[in-house]
């Protein structure tokens, strides 16, 4: 009987215990953002379903990362300051946890080097998820636009240099390098591409940019995300890509950086956002608000930007960010809001999602709502919008990188060869009279001069983090490469601003021992700890001699002139007054003053900043070892005076000035190489499948092995809304052995002719269209003519 009772209650016992465990296990099922199996949609809507107003709130709001760490030795740790941010805000969002440089005070000594950013990711993620009450991980923005701006990694020429190359399919391996660096060392999304047209050459930020076109932007920011985002952002190695800044961030008026922008709503559409549509197109699931207005609306709080155009007509699904403090800049700069929670609210019913800077929502945003300034319905699309993204990166499952893995595979060989040939593609020939270049390599001599000569930060661009010696090859440094033997002649002559220190005397005496001249000057967007920033990390420009750094050019370097500063023009002429051969190279970051050198140096080439192995490109270019192709992706003007220049202008064209004429100094898509290109045979027809094809023959009639950058403009005779002399459509970088010949076919289809009529839509109008295949915009090979009647259709892509 006893056996029998025992055997009864042990049954009883078991039955409670497997209801027990059922009952914990539906309990459990019913927590549905936790299932990685469940419908992403399905687990954003129950998390915010369990989320407070602050918790919410927490997840849309980016403070600064760098302080969010702290490193003894090799021991990383979160600091007291994320503890408290995650406790007090419920942190959901980091910007720029890993960057270094004099702004953030991050240096090689108190930063982390690829293997410790990893470890400080790690930990944040493993703070955040174990001390917050859901668990949600943290995403973590990353600055990426010529390399992640982080210790160790592989430094890319800046943009305008990436622009150059004329070779979206390089551009767009760059991109997979850099997502991938930022990916193994935690990062989750990339600051880039910038997609703002530089129509003023002299705002601060022109290196950032990819020139002065809408279609060569376009195609380099498409490169640029697939680059960045790859086939799926749950990859492991690669990100979300940030275009920047929307939008027309880059014609601000004098030039001055986030100053309003005068632009039409027709100028607006077929200009200036362009390159966005096409970047959304191709899958960019992040967009930054530019810190201008655009007719007196900031973008941070445009509504017709954010809702309308951006979501409603592109089909955006991704979230959008402002710009470092832009949301707090409607009340301080723009005055279009009289407190924090009016410029929250306003903000994020026009669209902004998510707040660079941690204060713009914040509590002001928690008043907004408490107010019903805000709904909850517009709040939870906000949120939703960020939670999607760490769900579609596999966040909640897999938070955590592998630090080894981070150590080994970035800057790797591979790596570096790439900034290689990037840089090697962006270098441009401007001028080589009696083909001074190649230069010999059995010199027995040659001077290699000026102040970036052997500068590696000026070399680099802004947005850089800081470098071992070791990371950067020089010019100096590339030559000496080059001739082992010969007697290598170094004076740097003067600095770019500071005239205290100069050396031309001793920069002539080098030049007149020597055989050749090498002669490195231009500009710097090389931050130091000397230089002040304000509160969005642009540089504050001093004049004073004890804080007189190289920096002319970079975020809050606006120029009133383009013109060498410091003694530069009295070193080059000095130089040049030896009758030597004189190579002029230039790094900068934006057009400069290039009158007297273009007739008075016999060979010149622009190298803009060309990364960590600019001094070895650069090399390559001087001595043959590689043959120039990159071209100008914006015009050199003569003269401030004639500003704006860009080559697409609207007709009519402008007439000439009583002191000079109208036209740059080289204009867009030029460059030179030392092979030879003859254009022939140009066929124009409607192909079957209504598209219009422009086929044509290219032959490299030299005997050195080259690349041309083909351009192919258009015209319409008349339209219904004035249009520029001339627009490009399509390009290509084609390779061609010495004496060889291709014969090459352009398809034109829709949206190459497309254009922002007078009832402000998208069509093709029909009429005659002018077709011009040349070597620069006003390098002219070969033209013809085709007509589209009212019936002829041209295929629409998806």
């Amino acid at each position: 009987m006893k056996k029998n009772i025992t055997v009864a209650l042990m049954t009883i016992a078991f039955i409670l215990i497997f209801k027990t465990n059922g009952w914990a296990q539906a309990k459990k099922a019913t927590v549905i953002y936790k299932d990685s199996k469940a419908p992403i949609e399905n687990r954003i809507k129950d998390l915010l379903s369990r989320m407070t107003v602050e918790e919410k709130v927490g997840q849309i709001s980016m403070p600064l990362g760098w302080p969010m760490y702290t490193k003894t030795a090799n021991v990383v740790e979160v600091s007291e300051v994320f503890k408290k941010s995650l406790k007090e805000e419920y942190t959901g969002m980091l910007w720029a946890t890993l960057r270094a440089d004099p702004w953030t005070k991050k240096t090689l000594s108190n930063g982390l080097n690829p293997e410790l950013a990893a470890k400080a990711a790690n930990s944040i993620q493993k703070y955040a998820i174990e001390n917050s009450r859901l668990g949600i991980p943290v995403l973590l923005s990353e600055e990426c636009p010529h390399g992640h701006m982080a210790i160790g990694t592989t430094v890319f020429p800046t943009s305008i240099g990436q622009g150059s190359t004329f070779n979206p399919e390089l551009i767009r391996k760059m991109a997979a390098v850099i997502a991938e660096e930022t990916r193994l060392q935690g990062g989750h999304v990339g600051y880039g591409p910038v997609l703002d047209l530089a129509r003023e050459p002299r705002w601060s930020r022109v290196e950032e940019t990819y020139g002065e076109d809408q279609v060569l932007n376009s195609k380099m920011g498409e490169a640029m995300v697939r680059g960045f985002q790859g086939e799926s952002i749950k990859s492991g190695s690669n990100v979300v890509a940030t275009l920047k800044h929307f939008v027309a961030y880059g014609a601000p008026e004098g030039g001055h950086n986030g100053s309003s922008i005068s632009v039409g709503t027709r100028s607006l559409n077929q200009f200036y956002l362009p390159p966005f549509k096409a970047a959304v197109k191709a899958g960019a699931l992040s967009v930054m608000t530019a810190y201008n207005s655009i007719d007196g609306v900031p973008c941070s709080s445009n509504e017709e930007l954010l809702n309308n155009i951006l979501r409603k007509e592109w089909g955006f699904k991704g979230f959008v960010v402002s710009d470092l403090n832009s949301i707090s800049g409607l009340m301080a700069n723009h005055h279009v809001a009289d407190n924090a929670a009016e410029a929250a609210a306003i903000s994020i019913n026009a669209g902004l999602d998510a707040d660079l800077s941690g204060i713009g929502y914040g509590k002001a945003l928690r008043d907004a709502v408490k107010a019903g300034k805000v709904s909850i319905k517009t709040l939870d699309s906000a949120v939703s919008r960020v939670l999607r993204i760490k769900f579609n990166m596999g966040l909640f499952e897999n938070p955590y990188v592998n630090p080894e893995t981070a150590k080994l595979r970035i800057r790797d060989t591979e790596k570096i060869q790439l900034a290689k040939q990037v840089a090697l593609e962006s270098i441009i020939l401007l001028k080589n009279q009696n083909k001074l270049l190649p230069l010999s390599k059995s010199l027995k001599s040659i001077a290699v001069i000026g102040p970036n000569a052997d500068n590696i930060y000026n070399q680099l661009g802004d947005y850089t983090a800081p470098q071992t010696e070791e990371n950067v090859v020089t010019v100096l440094e590339g030559i000496a490469s080059k001739l082992p033997d010969a007697k290598i002649n170094y004076v740097k002559g003067c600095a770019i601003r500071d005239t205290l220190s100069s050396n031309i005397d001793e920069a002539v005496i080098a030049a007149k021992k020597s055989d050749a001249v090498v002669l490195v000057l231009g500009g710097s967007s090389a931050r130091d700890f000397k230089t002040e920033y304000i509160e969005t990390g642009a540089a504050k420009i001093s004049t004073s001699s004890d804080k007189l750094s190289d920096m002319e050019s970079g975020e809050g370097f606006d120029r009133a002139t383009l013109d060498l500063l410091g003694d530069q023009m009295k070193l080059l002429k000095a130089v040049v007054k030896t009758g030597k051969p004189v190579v002029l190279v230039l790094i900068k970051g934006r057009p400069l003053n290039l009158n007297w050198a273009a007739e008075n140096v016999p060979a010149i080439i622009d190298a803009w900043y060309p990364g960590q192995q600019g001094g070895t490109a650069i090399a390559d270019v001087l001595f043959g070892d590689y043959n120039p192709a990159g071209r100008l992706t914006i015009s050199v003007p003569k003269s401030v005076g004639q500003l704006p220049v860009y080559y697409n202008a609207r007709v009519p064209e402008k007439h000439d000035y009583l002191e000079i004429d109208a036209k740059p100094l080289y204009t867009f898509g030029y460059g030179l190489s030392y092979s030879e290109f003859k254009y022939s045979e140009l066929q124009i027809k409607k192909s079957n499948n209504n598209t219009i094809e422009i086929s044509f023959n290219l032959k490299n009639t030299s005997n050195v092995d080259g690349e041309e950058v083909v351009q192919l403009y258009s015209k319409s005779k008349t339209s219904t809304v004035v249009m520029p002399a001339k627009q490009l459509k399509q390009f290509r970088r084609v390779a061609l052995k010495a004496g060889e010949e291709q014969r090459l076919v352009f398809e034109l289809k829709r949206s190459d002719l497309e254009i922002y009529n007078n009832k402000m839509k998208w069509a093709v109008e029909a009429g005659i269209y002018s077709i011009m295949v040349s070597a620069s915009a006003d390098d002219i090979r070969l033209q013809g003519k085709f007509e589209l009647g009212k019936e002829d259709y041209l295929v629409k892509e998806n």
